[in-house]
């Protein structure tokens, strides 16, 4: 999976606030992904992420 900074992705699980919706921040051996609903940023561990991504909204 080739995600790279700037890209929207949607997540298998919403965050507490209620979206799916998250803003790629950062793309390394951890991402850092910023909820469109509150704003609130998270760092997760690459696999993780990787295997939380539902769909790709590339910009």
């Amino acid at each position: 999976m080739t995600v790279k900074v700037g890209d929207r992705v949607e997540m298998k699980k919403p965050h507490p606030c209620g979206a799916k919706i998250f803003s790629v921040l950062r793309v390394g051996m951890d991402y850092r992904l910023k909820c469109e609903g509150c704003g609130h940023e998270v760092m997760l561990p690459r696999r993780k992420a990787e295997k939380g991504i539902k769909l790709l909204i590339t910009e």
